[in-house]
């Protein structure tokens, strides 16, 4: 669709970075997103506690990346509303010259790039109007600010579901990990399925949403094909390498994720 991200935004239907903004407890959302919210969670009370699992995930995966294994190089595709615990702050807090490039293609994420573009001054962040099922132009665009000579770290959040084929998700992701070097890392999570999530999808779809599929552990775990898997594997988030501030340890999350590496 043609025009600015703004003309391209439509309030009146739910979009899932909003849905996942007010479960964050942000304000980025309308009446629409907060509806459908509220009539999801009615039948998954826990979609709330999905969206904080993958937050903090997201935290402990660029922290070990960006820390112990050295990686200063981020592309980040499908991030979603700025919100504490953002790829970047994580990732320069460690190393102040990490660089980091945002992918995403809705127009409310892209309203909100510009929060995103501030970087510490060694470091760098950049923001692309790109799309996953497109990894041609996206690779290249990213090539102006990261160098895929050197190890990156690719992170796939709560994305891979939007793209409903299964051929074509693998392709994608594959091609992706293609462009990657010896040494680089692919960070996934995703929604994974029971009857109340299959419930909750329902409910989303029937008011408008964006298409999405619910794929098993074992079919997640699929993504990391010819990757070395690191311990524990494709888990529920929580139980990714938790710390003292990990919450929901004690009950199964129904958004799993896995961080592996690229011999």
């Amino acid at each position: 669709m043609a025009g600015t991200p703004r003309q391209r935004l439509d309030i009146s239907i739910p979009h899932p970075a909003r849905v996942w903004d007010y479960w964050l407890g942000g304000t980025e959302n309308f009446a629409a997103d907060r509806e459908v919210a509220t009539q999801i969670t009615a039948v998954m009370p826990d979609l709330p506690i999905n969206a904080r699992s993958e937050r903090q995930f997201i935290g402990r995966a660029v922290a070990l990346l960006a820390g112990e294994l050295g990686v200063d190089q981020f592309l980040d595709v499908g991030t979603g509303i700025p919100s504490s615990g953002n790829t970047h702050l994580v990732a320069q807090k460690i190393n102040p010259a990490a660089r980091i490039v945002y992918v995403d293609n809705d127009p409310a994420v892209l309203i909100h790039a510009r929060a995103l573009l501030e970087s510490t001054p060694e470091g760098a962040t950049d923001y692309l109007d790109a799309d996953l099922r497109s990894p041609d132009p996206l690779l290249e665009a990213a090539s102006e600010t990261l160098d895929f000579s050197r190890p990156v770290g690719l992170m796939l959040m709560g994305v891979i579901e939007f793209v409903t084929d299964d051929t074509l998700a693998f392709d994608v992701v594959h091609a992706l990990v293609d462009a990657l070097s010896p040494g680089s890392y692919v960070a996934i999570a995703s929604s994974t399925p029971s009857v109340r999530m299959q419930k909750a999808a329902d409910v989303w779809q029937r008011r408008g949403g964006a298409p999405l599929v619910l794929r098993t552990p074992e079919t997640l775990a699929r993504f990391f094909d010819d990757l070395d898997l690191l311990d524990p594997g494709v888990v529920s988030l929580p139980q990714w390498r938790p710390d003292t501030l990990t919450d929901y340890r004690d009950r199964e999350v129904h958004q799993y994720g896995g961080v592996a590496r690229k011999p």
